[in-house]
């Protein structure tokens, strides 16, 4: 019985390491703007938001950076990299991965992008029903 309680509450703590503003980027399951609007919306939600990727997957996290700061909505506050091990079910062995963390922040001028964007879509929905 002991064994199940520690079990439940190793799983609480795991559940309360993972940040709610951490996007975890995959290499290959989603377009790249899916990654830009995800992280402008928890950008709106928790004024900053953490990029993080293994191996393939951290030139898309790059990108992602990138563009929303070359756009203005954000700004760098921290990069991290790091390498972790993973263990590989088929060969049996652990495999060394390099892994990036980059946290944004809003930009001053954030909001006022967002309404910009916004207002401009609500104009071309108008201009498609006329």
């Amino acid at each position: 019985m002991e064994e199940i309680t520690e079990g439940v509450n190793n799983i609480a703590i795991a559940g309360d390491a993972q940040k709610k503003n951490r996007i975890q980027v995959s290499n290959t399951k989603k377009p790249l703007f899916f990654y830009v609007n995800l992280a402008k919306r928890y950008m709106q939600q928790h004024n900053e938001v953490e990029l993080s990727a293994l191996g393939m997957a951290i030139s898309t996290v790059v990108s992602v950076a990138e563009i929303l700061k070359n756009n203005g909505f954000a700004v760098e506050k921290k990069i991290m990299t790091s390498t972790v091990e993973i263990r590989d079910e088929s060969r049996g062995r652990p495999i060394s991965k390099a892994k990036i963390e980059i946290v944004l922040g809003k930009t001053e001028k954030f909001d006022e992008l967002m309404a910009a964007a916004a207002e401009e879509r609500a104009a071309g929905n108008n201009d498609e029903q006329s």
